[in-house]
């Protein structure tokens, strides 16, 4: 099949949404499709240097976060060039400037229009200058109109199904989750970590956050739970593989409760290592209450990493309580109790890591990509599409 992919964020930004286009256009490629990207341009990105089938919109810089692009979805030759490339069915993964262009694209094409529903965005209501009761209502009024006109809607799990048909969302719903090559986590040295830090002789225990630094994902509240932690067992360490906009923020909460040398802001790191910071952790700790799906965790049941997590929507779907990982409720005490009982029974961290690694296997990239080709013969079949 021919498929065009229109997005808000492409490489060199880092989200679960760049992350989950490029796993799935990988493996759609590697079963015989072609994928074509239409991303925004970034000031660090070179055109020149993007392999084909990548096609870049003029942006400006977003106001409130200087490495996201805004791209100007303007493109006079948009419509022929798809139709030159015979695009079967559009892909949009975002409700917004690239999404809009993507399902215009796909109604004058005639052809199915898919979404992915990423993120919720009710719960990025903080970054919209509007009282925050209007931009949540906002954000359930627009997500809904979007979904309604498209003609699939993809969610990455079956909660985030339920939340959208509590919008009143009526187009047909799929939920498939973003899945992962297993293989870099199943084959990473435990031990890289270790000696990469610094920390190979000091018996430490690692305590791993994966992701972005932003409010939705909880980080206050991950800190303080560690500090509860870390005054029972000194010597654990907390370390943020992330970067983002509340790095500042964080360093001086880090200070205020005397975290200084415990916690370590490694700042994004290149994807090659990120598998070996995995298998090279104690417990992987996540207090994200925003998401959708969490590929992060997916990531560490891959590496054989159980979880704390807070027990919210996304987290729920992916962590299997008392399985491969302890879901908690939000409450710092609860959950830095619930670390505190894992690192002390070690067996059970042993068998937690053994069920994540045979967890992990549904999430085996190959075999979703299957599915969403699957599903987007069906819309093709079905030929009929909304206006």
């Amino acid at each position: 099949m021919n498929i065009a992919i229109f997005s808000d964020s492409y490489r060199p930004y880092v989200s679960g949404v760049v992350r989950s286009i490029e796993a799935y256009t990988r493996a759609l490629a590697a079963q015989g499709h072609r994928v074509y990207l239409f991303v925004p341009r970034y000031r660090r990105s070179s055109p020149a240097g993007d392999e084909a089938g990548i096609f870049r919109f003029c942006s400006l810089p977003a106001p409130t976060n200087r490495d996201f692009a805004l791209a100007i979805p303007l493109a006079r030759g948009l419509v022929p060039l798809l139709r030159r490339l015979q695009i079967q069915v559009v892909h949009v993964h975002s409700p917004f400037l690239m999404g809009e262009l993507g399902h215009w694209a796909g109604r004058r094409l005639g052809v199915p229009v898919a979404f992915t529903y990423h993120t919720l965005y009710e719960e990025y209501a903080h970054y919209v200058p509007l009282p925050f009761g209007l931009s949540r209502r906002a954000a359930r009024w627009f997500s809904r109109r979007f979904c309604n006109r498209c003609d699939l809607v993809i969610t990455p799990t079956p909660g985030i199904q339920q939340i959208l048909r509590s919008y009143g969302v009526t187009s047909p719903l799929l939920a498939l989750p973003t899945g992962i090559s297993l293989a870099p986590f199943r084959q990473a040295d435990p031990a890289w970590l270790r000696r990469h830090l610094g920390w190979a002789e000091t018996g430490l225990e690692i305590l791993l956050f994966v992701g972005r630094l932003g409010k939705e994902k909880n980080l206050e509240f991950l800190l303080r739970a560690f500090d509860r932690v870390h005054r029972q067992r000194p010597g654990t360490r907390l370390v943020l593989v992330a970067g983002g906009p509340e790095e500042h923020n964080l360093r001086r909460l880090a200070r205020e409760l005397g975290l200084e040398g415990a916690v370590l802001f490694a700042g994004p790191v290149p994807p090659e290592q990120v598998p070996a910071y995995y298998a090279g952790a104690d417990l992987f700790v996540f207090a994200s209450v925003t998401e959708t799906q969490g590929l992060v965790l997916v990531e560490a049941k891959a590496a054989g990493l159980p979880v704390v997590a807070v027990n919210a929507s996304g987290s729920r779907d992916v962590v299997a309580d008392g399985c491969d990982g302890v879901l908690v409720p939000a409450n710092e005490a609860a959950f830095a109790q619930a670390v505190l009982q894992l690192l002390a029974d070690r067996p059970r961290l042993q068998a937690m890591r053994d069920r994540a690694r045979a967890n992990a296997e549904q999430y085996d990239m190959s075999r979703l990509a299957e599915q969403l080709a699957q599903a987007y013969q069906g819309l093709q079949r079905q030929s009929g599409v909304k206006e």
